[in-house]
């Protein structure tokens, strides 16, 4: 009941909609959103019918990010880890447990997902905030609404970036330092200037245009696809961007630590609203 409450799982030809549906809260990204998401996704790759995956947030945003403060916020339940193999973080102290939780539901689910062998289409509309990013950057291609904007602004909390640190890569270093060391948020437009974004359309157009690229991709050989998709994920990996992630994950958690024994509070204090008076 949980997985089809927070994510919606449709079929439209060889196109496999899947669509996080909290819009009330932005599409927050909870534990609960992040195996339903894995759940959708793993049905899509095993149904032989399904050539392409849309990736789309219902409402009026794609993703406002991490949950951090919806009454759906889930930190303390513990789900069945299909990620990496650790331990759970349920009932572990200290770093340990944030470090657990973490590795399984930000940096492993994404780099999974990132790994399905069927092309990812992200249709972004609104906000695409800090771990909304992760989302659409999994993806192969992102198509966006005029209306999007995009932004990691988790440096307001003493942090360099969300856990999936593909900012050098989707934006270049020089733009990745100016989204990290601002907050400030980037534009559709901006986003496709910078290679980020594949292509920016109207609103009112988004799911047609989305669709008609996806229907386009889903023509190709399923296999040529595939090993196509591989071969652009090894080549950046060669790039550093694996080892590149797994090095920043370790500062993104002496960033948590070193909040916790300054502020009692490893994300420093800031709440959703903390963050939205911050921007201001």
């Amino acid at each position: 009941m949980m997985s089809e409450e927070v994510v919606r799982y449709s079929r439209r030809g060889p196109v496999a909609m899947v669509t996080m549906n909290r819009p009330r809260y932005r599409n927050a990204q909870n534990s609960a959103m992040t195996y339903a998401l894995d759940a959708a996704f793993t049905r899509a790759v095993d149904d032989d019918e399904v050539a392409v995956i849309v990736l789309a947030g219902a409402g009026d945003h794609f993703s406002a990010g991490h949950d951090i403060g919806t009454p759906g916020r889930d930190v303390d339940a513990s789900f069945d880890r299909r990620a990496v193999m650790w331990w759970d973080h349920i009932a572990k102290a200290g770093a340990d447990r944030r470090y657990a939780r973490e590795m399984e539901v930000y940096l492993g689910m994404c780099r999974r997902w990132r790994e399905m062998p069927k092309p990812a289409v992200a249709m972004v509309q609104g906000a695409c905030i800090a771990g909304g990013l992760m989302l659409a950057w999994v993806c192969d291609l992102i198509v966006a609404a005029e209306d999007a904007f995009f932004a990691d602004p988790v440096l307001r909390m003493g942090i360099p970036g969300v856990e999936y640190f593909a900012h050098p890569w989707a934006l270049g270093p020089r733009f990745a330092r100016e989204v990290l060391f601002t907050g400030d948020r980037f534009d559709a437009r901006r986003a496709y200037e910078v290679g980020m974004v594949n292509r920016v359309v109207p609103r009112a157009e988004l799911e047609p245009a989305t669709l008609a690229l996806a229907d386009r991709i889903a023509a190709m050989p399923a296999f040529g696809l595939a090993l196509a998709k591989r071969a652009v994920n090894q080549c950046e990996d060669l790039m550093g961007m694996r080892a590149g992630m797994d090095s920043v994950f370790g500062l993104h958690h002496v960033a948590h630590a070193h909040n916790v024994e300054v502020t009692a509070n490893p994300l420093a204090g800031m709440d959703a609203a903390a963050m939205k008076r911050a921007r201001r």
